[in-house]
């Protein structure tokens, strides 16, 4: 048996969403904050069109540093070290 070396659900994909007391989804009133962990970036939202776009930001963040640090340097996911 091979296993795949890549995880299923990567930190560079990890959030954390924190809605705000005053959030009612049932209600379609999205209001909170969506952090990256990886990054430690965080997003404020008040709708829910907004947290898909701090979903889009915070990859299109991922995807600069990844390329930015390339594999194996310091920075890059997966050395152990947090991408900023």
């Amino acid at each position: 048996m091979t296993l795949n070396a890549q995880a299923s659900y990567p930190n560079t994909q990890t959030y954390v969403l924190r809605l705000h007391r005053d959030a009612s989804p049932q209600q379609g009133r999205i209001v909170g904050r969506l952090e990256h962990v990886a990054s430690g970036h965080q997003f404020l939202f008040t709708t829910a069109d907004e947290l898909i776009a701090c979903v889009k930001c915070a990859a299109a963040l991922v995807a600069a540093t990844t390329s930015a640090a390339g594999p194996g340097r310091p920075g890059a996911p997966g050395n152990g070290e947090q991408a900023s």
